[in-house]
């Protein structure tokens, strides 16, 4: 890869910072937030949910707009959006207004990060993936790995609304960089806009999320919820079959022909949606169960994330060393184990214990996304890499704002049929892992050589 290049994977790296740093730095200070808004803390989760969810449901139109409008125009418009949606946030005076102003955020988000991953993606050859990868991915753990302490500090000691402001120089910056170095990718020949695909898409996502939210409330209106999740499985269902007959798909859902891809798309989708759950829990474990305060509870959460970065220059030798699948397949193996550790932990608990568990998680968790990563697009033909980064950015995306909403319900379940206060987080962390053996599945019937060629591995 040239200067120019690795500029490019660096500035979609900033960006992919920023997102990931609105998504994590959220969770210390919900209670903070909760006690200045009105609500619960578990209710924050929505705020969360939103703008991960938004995120889902634009990803699909932002490959459309890169070849009509091409890619430098829609990567800075989005930059844009984002900022000022930034700024929304941290002037939020109910519930009602940050969940608008993060929804916002997360369209803005939408056309930003898989629009800059498309460019880097589509210019790279596969045998320089892996790198292409890493350099989109080193800069971006740094925001999970000081988020909780970051959210956690300004909400204790100053104020949970300056979280949110610190995208307002990163995103300022990112907008001068990116008109030097976004090339104006576009099509000479834009394919028409699929809008029932996106309707059927946007609103089946949108009534699955109503649905779970629905059964997370503390009094549940079961009929209701009945009738959300039945009416997101039919229009989601109508959706798929429309897409696949469909000549001009908002999304290519045959690509799921592609062992590899499926199987990132489907088992590490829902990987992604455990163990985005888990930084979403862990500090309202740690201050509403072992009463700590958001600040000792984001600096703890930072070994999580510490373990997620320690083991990066690792992960490329052991996938040349055992292979992709071996080192997945165990990475969910060990994550799930972690997360039973987390649930057996109580305020009595050494804090050099609290804190290795969380270590080991965190290395996991890297681990895991690394193999998911490197091997989405090995075998995708570069004719359809396009369709297959939109495709793979949405589901990831779902997966995630999932997870949270998911993690929340839970923990509702959880205080349903047990007391105390740090019953209801234990139910929810071992029910996650739990969960994690629908990936281990999808994980162990990849074949051996799975990723081979973009890991460097002879077959």
């Amino acid at each position: 890869m040239d200067g120019k290049a690795r500029g490019l994977a660096l500035l979609v790296a900033g960006a992919f910072f920023m997102e990931i740093l609105d998504a994590t730095v959220i969770a210390p200070a919900a209670p903070h937030i909760a006690a200045d808004l009105g609500v619960q803390p578990v209710s924050v989760n929505v705020a969360i949910t939103a703008y991960l969810l938004t995120l889902a449901v634009f990803i699909p139109i932002s490959g459309w707009l890169t070849e009509r409008h091409g890619a430098r125009r829609v990567f800075a418009v989005a930059l844009i959006v984002f900022t000022l949606a930034s700024v929304g946030c941290a002037a939020a005076q109910n519930l009602p207004m940050l969940v608008g102003t993060r929804a916002l955020q997360g369209i803005g988000g939408a056309l930003m990060v898989p629009v800059g991953r498309l460019v880097v993606i589509r210019t790279t050859a596969k045998t320089d993936l892996v790198r292409a990868i890493a350099y989109l991915t080193w800069p971006a753990l740094a925001a999970p790995l000081i988020a909780p302490a970051l959210g956690g500090i300004l909400s204790t000691y100053a104020s949970w609304r300056l979280i949110f402001l610190i995208n307002v120089p990163l995103g300022m910056a990112a907008l001068v960089l990116a008109r030097r170095l976004v090339p104006d990718v576009r099509s000479e020949t834009p394919r028409p806009l699929d809008w029932r695909g996106f309707l059927l898409i946007a609103g089946g996502t949108a009534t699955l999320v109503a649905g779970l939210e629905a059964i997370a409330g503390r009094e549940p209106r079961w009929p209701l919820v009945a009738s959300l999740l039945v009416l997101a499985a039919l229009t989601l269902t109508g959706a798929a079959l429309y897409l696949l007959r469909s000549a001009h798909p908002l999304v290519d859902l045959r690509i799921f022909r592609v062992r590899t891809y499926r199987a990132t798309a489907l088992g590490g989708s829902m990987f992604r949606a455990v163990i985005t759950a888990i930084p979403f829990l862990l500090p309202l474990f740690f201050q509403l169960g072992f009463g700590w305060t958001a600040a000792q509870a984001g600096l703890v959460v930072i070994a999580l994330f510490a373990g997620n970065i320690g083991i990066k220059p690792a992960t490329t030798p052991l996938m040349r060393r055992f292979g992709i699948r071996t080192v997945m397949l165990g990475s969910i193996v060990a994550s799930a184990t972690c997360l039973v550790g987390i649930a057996l932990l109580s305020r009595g608990s050494p804090l050099v214990v609290t804190l290795a568990v969380l270590l080991l998680s965190g290395v996991f968790r890297s681990t895991g996304f690394t193999t998911y990563n490197t091997v989405a697009f090995a075998d995708v033909p570069p004719a359809r890499m396009t369709s297959a980064n939109t495709l793979m950015s949405t589901v990831q995306e779902l997966g995630a704002g999932l997870g949270v909403a998911l993690g929340a319900l839970l923990v509702r379940l959880g205080d349903a049929f047990t007391s105390g206060a740090e019953s209801p987080f234990r139910v929810a962390f071992v029910l996650l892992a739990v969960l994690l053996l629908a990936p281990a599945v999808e994980a162990f019937r990849l074949p051996r050589t799975a990723g081979n060629v973009v890991a460097g591995r002879a077959s």
